[in-house]
């Protein structure tokens, strides 16, 4: 070949070129790179195994609805009770039995008299008014809408808070308790200036 350079040659051009040099640098880098990728994606591309979920051929399970009742006077009363000594810590010995489990977790009844409690407060010295709002009402569940209204004089703000009431027990021992109490407050946001 007429313009093809020996090896001692075409080593002498390289080792006086630094331009060329430096290309072969990026040049040896690129097929580095390439072939790490290369070798990576061989040996660790897809580790998982196969885990489809297997198809039954039973029928899908629904949730039935449950049919609503009319909200019982004996469950308003356990939840007008149940405010009245947890929400403004008045009567914390005597709310203990009316909390469910879901509520109170795993306080015992000692722990539940310090008043240091899972209840959101509310001092009901200042109410005015109060106004029960049903979302729903089951033969073994409730969950209530209770609006709080202080005083117009007062330093409190009007706040909706959900109660939930649930029937525990069998027969003659089934009773209503709280299990949930949580403010339907939502703060406001901050328009973007």
């Amino acid at each position: 070949m007429a313009g093809a350079l020996t090896p001692k040659e075409l080593v002498a051009r390289v080792e006086s070129s630094p331009r060329l040099q430096r290309r072969l640098f990026a040049g040896a880098l690129v097929l580095f790179a390439a072939g790490a990728l290369a070798i990576t994606f061989s040996f660790f591309r897809n580790t998982a195994s196969n885990r489809e979920t297997p198809i039954s051929g039973q029928p899908a399970q629904v949730l039935k609805a449950q049919r609503s009742v009319p909200f019982s006077a004996e469950a308003k009363s356990v939840a007008e009770t149940w405010i009245l000594g947890a929400v403004t810590r008045d009567d914390l010995a005597g709310t203990y039995d009316l909390t469910h489990p879901d509520l109170r977790g795993t306080m015992t009844r000692a722990e539940w008299e310090t008043g240091n409690i899972p209840v959101v407060p509310y001092p009901l010295d200042t109410l005015r008014d109060e106004r029960w709002h049903v979302d729903y009402s089951y033969s073994d569940e409730a969950l209530l809408e209770v609006g709080l209204i202080p005083a117009k004089d007062s330093d409190e703000r009007p706040l909706t808070f959900f109660i939930g009431l649930k029937k525990v027990g069998q027969g003659p021992n089934a009773h209503w308790v709280v299990n949930y109490w949580s403010p339907r407050y939502k703060p406001p946001v901050p328009l973007a200036q």
